[in-house]
């Protein structure tokens, strides 16, 4: 194993603003503390979270690195009192608070799952931060149960690609809103029943029309503001909706006479502040019921492109444009 050394570069910035502001920087190589493992980090993901940090509208929680990074892969090289697994040596993914763009990456042991040998570290990046929210908005807070219809927004997002495999896998059927031709149509061959294109038709009655009036049973939603009212209209009676991001606007005007006549069920969440209990014991059930997905290969991120880590202003750019199809990650370690 070698040796840790006492610095290391990491992208920060100084103040917020356009993907310029990510710089490369020298810090302190952080130590592990209890219950914790320093990861020596090959990939990294970036996310959209970063992107609304970086813009000044989603600081570090209190107590986690400053550094933008949801989610690395790696090797694990050192580990604080308490920990039982990972062993050091081992290969790992893992969900964190932050600090994902740097050469070493402090995470909670109990959000470390372990990586397939077959599965390559760049696509091992790819799957923490959308395979635990998509789990637990979809199956936890969705009640989604096999043989329903899930409508999701987005879907060639890292989010929306990984709730067609999941979905998919779990007996749902998967209708998703996309950009364009082109993406419907990567979306179709990732597995969605459905894609419709929200520029040149309406996503309502596409939905109305795919499911013969019936609706559907949970719609998951990123985009919030005016998409709200609209989705409530695809939702059958006692549906769910579920809402993860707000990047269409905070707020949304609903008739709620319509929600108490139709019995829907709003709710949604975000999943950087939460405990690091919950987070552990969201890994828990990931582990048991999804991984072994992954481990047969049923289930791997679709993969957008590769930046190095000095590029990580570029790999912002990217996301802010839309244009990708989708994970994209950051080359670390290689």
């Amino acid at each position: 194993m070698p040796e840790i050394p006492e610095t290391m570069t990491a992208i920060g910035f100084a103040e917020p603003g356009p993907p310029e502001v990510l710089e490369p920087e020298t810090i302190a190589v952080p130590q592990p503390g209890p219950d914790q493992v320093l990861i020596r980090v090959a990939f990294a993901g970036v996310n959209r979270p970063d992107v609304i940090q970086r813009q000044g509208f989603y600081p570090a929680p209190p107590g986690a690195s400053p550094i933008p990074g949801l989610e690395i892969a790696g090797q694990v090289v050192a580990a604080g009192p308490g920990v039982v697994v990972p062993l050091i040596g081992q290969r790992v993914c893992a969900l964190v608070s932050g600090g994902g763009y740097a050469e070493y990456c402090l995470a909670e042991a109990g959000h470390c799952l372990p990586v397939p040998e077959e599965l390559p570290l760049d696509q091992a990046a790819a799957l923490p931060e959308t395979l635990f929210t998509v789990w637990h908005n979809v199956f936890q807070r969705g009640f989604a149960r096999d043989g329903e219809t899930i409508l999701v927004h987005g879907g060639t997002s890292g989010i929306g690609t990984m709730a067609i495999q999941l979905g998919h896998a779990f007996g749902l059927t998967v209708l998703v809103t996309c950009g364009g031709s082109e993406k419907c149509a990567a979306a179709r061959e990732i597995g969605a029943a459905l894609a419709i294109d929200y520029t040149a038709e309406d996503f309502v009655e596409a939905v109305e029309g795919f499911t013969k009036g019936k609706g559907v049973e949970l719609v998951l939603d990123m985009v919030a503001g005016d998409y709200v009212a609209r989705n409530l209209q695809c939702l059958a009676d006692d549906g769910r909706h579920v809402t993860i991001a707000v990047q269409g606007g905070v707020r949304a005007e609903l008739n709620m006479a319509e929600v108490m006549r139709r019995r829907l069920l709003l709710t949604g969440s975000t999943l950087r502040p939460r405990s690091d209990l919950f987070k552990a014991a969201l890994a828990q059930e990931i582990l048991e019921h999804a991984w072994p997905l992954v481990a047969e290969g049923a289930i791997r991120p679709v993969m957008d492109l590769t930046f190095p880590l000095a590029e990580a202003a570029a790999a912002h750019t990217r996301m802010e444009a839309g244009a990708h199809i989708g994970k994209i990650v950051l080359a670390v370690g290689g």
